[in-house]
């Protein structure tokens, strides 16, 4: 009987998941949620502003290309509205929750560096996954680093 508890993912480019499926797409549409709140409050600030025929002169005009930003719980997918202003000024929407070019959370962005400088160079990843996973980050002590990292040594 085999007590090796490594999986080999080489070759796997993503794993099945359904419970992290489940919670992506609740992510992505608790985000839609968020932005199109957003986008009506912007519209409404953009209320007064009129044409000359008395019409809004602030409109949506569809959103821009999906893109998929980085959490913590993997690639979450969005698309931010756009609006087009009908009286010759220009006007742009900006989502505070996802500005332009933005592709990862800043919770991943800022664990990242310190996932490889403290965690995979010196084998503490309990402090260092607690700030991805949460406080009850468990299963990655130094004993399983070490074998983690041999297994990874071994298959470059």
């Amino acid at each position: 009987m085999n007590n090796d508890t490594i999986i080999d993912l080489s070759g796997i480019k993503e794993i099945d998941d359904p419970l992290t499926g489940i919670l992506r797409d609740g992510a992505r549409r608790l985000l839609c949620t968020a932005i199109e709140a957003e986008l009506a409050e912007f519209l409404k600030r953009q209320e007064d502003r009129r044409t000359g025929q008395g019409r809004k002169a602030v409109v949506r005009s569809g959103h821009h290309p999906e893109r998929s930003i980085q959490t913590g719980i993997g690639p979450v997918s969005v698309r931010i509205p756009k609006v087009r202003a009908n009286d010759g000024k220009p006007v742009t929407f900006r989502s505070t929750l996802v500005p332009p070019y933005v592709r990862k959370s800043r919770t991943v962005e800022s664990w990242i560096p310190w996932l490889y400088l403290k965690g995979i160079s010196t084998g503490e990843m309990s402090g260092v996954l607690s700030g991805l996973l949460g406080k009850r980050a468990e299963g990655f002590s130094a004993s399983v680093v070490k074998r983690l990292k041999r297994v990874w040594l071994d298959e470059m």
